[in-house]
């Protein structure tokens, strides 16, 4: 997948032709959890770090999150119908994220290694999520994000979070493999019903308004690892009108401005997100030049 050495991310995974939930299948399995360095002071920095932040932040909680562990990819993310792609996800949460990914020593938590999968082995690397959100009038939509957020206060970013297991119903991994099939079907759905949710929660915009959403890829920051999967969706609605409801939006405290940018604005404004939704624009723009080149 491309290296990107200069730049913020690291593009784990492209699927520019978006993959619909039939295209997207989970494994979700305890060997995809972290596995704790061999370092045990480094390790003990997890909870000292926690507890800090704690004190410094009484509204912080712990919750927990799926980890991201790899994938299988078949059919090389072309447009045919066979193209499928295989997510294998942990659980971690979001204490262990703060302690490992957050932390000012997040680099010792790294190994030295080519395999994305086993540089990552000691880092919660929770799976986060955007939506590249298309308005009727051809607008992309991105938010400011205010400044009593953890990471990134002032930038712009595409709406998102995470898939939780909570709502997937899960607490735990699933004891026996008769239950395993269920559950991966249930985490692949969380993965498609969370985007969809958080746009609601942030954009303010109802959630008939938006088509299904497509996977199209996953992508890293290379500051602190942390992974995020991104989606395309089309809203039916003009951006003046998703700028009404973003006023009342739910989780309209995440962010200060809500922007309805052409491509262009967008380039000018990219230097400005995270390395991981930087690398959600050019997981959108490989989806872009996709479509264009279809006879």
């Amino acid at each position: 997948m491309e290296q990107h050495a200069d730049s913020a991310y690291k593009l784990l995974l492209s699927c520019p032709h978006g993959f619909s939930p039939s295209q997207v299948s989970v494994v979700f399995d305890g060997s995809y959890d972290r596995v704790p360095p061999p370092d045990t002071n480094l390790e003990n920095s997890i909870s000292e770090i926690w507890d800090s932040r704690v004190q410094n932040n009484k509204s912080l909680f712990n919750g927990q999150k799926f980890r991201y562990g790899g994938h299988i990819m078949q059919g090389e993310g072309g447009s045919s119908v066979e193209s499928h792609v295989c997510l294998h996800l942990g659980l971690t949460d979001y204490r262990t994220f703060v302690g490992t990914n957050l932390n000012p020593l997040w680099e010792k938590f790294l190994v030295l290694s080519e395999d994305d999968v086993i540089q990552c082995q000691h880092t919660a690397s929770p799976l986060g999520n955007g939506a590249v959100v298309e308005t009727s009038d051809k607008k992309i939509l991105l938010l400011q994000r205010s400044n009593n957020v953890g990471e990134f206060p002032g930038h712009f970013v595409f709406p998102g979070g995470h898939p939780e297991p909570q709502d997937a119903g899960i607490t735990s991994h699933p004891c026996g493999s008769t239950d395993s099939e269920f559950i991966n079907q249930k985490v692949s759905q969380e993965m498609f019903d969370s985007i969809t949710r958080e746009v609601v929660e942030e954009i303010g915009v109802p959630a008939e308004s938006l088509c299904n959403p497509l996977f199209i890829g996953i992508s890293r920051r290379r500051l602190n690892v942390r992974p995020a999967a991104f989606f395309f969706i089309k809203c039916s609605l003009q951006s003046n009108e998703i700028q009404q409801l973003y006023s009342t939006a739910q989780d309209g405290y995440e962010s200060t401005q809500l922007f309805a940018v052409s491509m262009i604005e967008l380039e000018n404004m990219a230097s400005k997100m995270p390395g991981c939704h930087q690398g959600g624009f050019a997981l959108y723009k490989l989806m872009v030049e996709a479509m264009n080149n279809i006879p």
